[in-house]
């Protein structure tokens, strides 16, 4: 098994995107990127820790390559705001996506290189840093989007999160 860490907005919309490719085998949600040991929900969502919500995706590389978690990363995230994700702003919700390792980082950077030279996105502010210690974020946000699925797509539809992925994609998931 692998891991990999990818920051995108409201980790309970990365979740579900990652929870539903064949080869993950878990996704948990969390915090990392900043220097606060342990940090609450409460303390992130201040903008002061520099972490910034994430989600940890453990998959077999036999059944599915990170190449195809980056695509789906970038499927599910407006790579033009680099502020934040959608209706969630600030630094707890910028977009970046963490390498473990040089083979990470390095197809990282080849995708990251592949949209720019598409010229879909006038910039892509997407930034790529190496991991750092993930944070398990509480239990009540872990599988969000299944344990309170009616208010998570009330806040899908409120985020505007579909309509604009379908805007920039020509898609939306899930």
């Amino acid at each position: 098994m692998q891991q990999a860490i990818f920051a995108g907005g409201c980790f309970w919309s990365m979740e579900h995107v990652f929870d539903e490719i064949p080869g993950v085998q878990s996704v948990t949600v969390g915090y990392t990127g900043g220097s606060a040991k342990g940090p609450s929900y409460e303390q992130v969502e201040t903008g002061t820790t520099g972490h910034v919500e994430s989600v940890l995706v453990v998959f077999d590389p036999a059944r599915v390559g990170h190449d195809a978690l980056l695509d789906a990363y970038w499927h599910n995230t407006d790579p033009s705001d680099g502020a934040g994700q959608f209706c969630d702003t600030g630094p707890q919700y910028r977009p970046i996506i963490f390498y473990g390792d040089d083979a990470q980082r390095l197809r990282a950077e080849a995708s990251k290189r592949a949209l720019e030279e598409s010229h879909r996105f006038k910039r892509v502010l997407t930034r790529i840093e190496p991991a750092s210690t993930f944070w398990i974020a509480e239990d009540y946000h872990q599988h969000y989007y299944k344990t309170h699925a009616a208010a998570y797509t009330m806040y899908r539809i409120g985020c505007r999160r579909d309509a604009t992925l379908h805007a920039l994609w020509g898609t939306s998931h899930p």
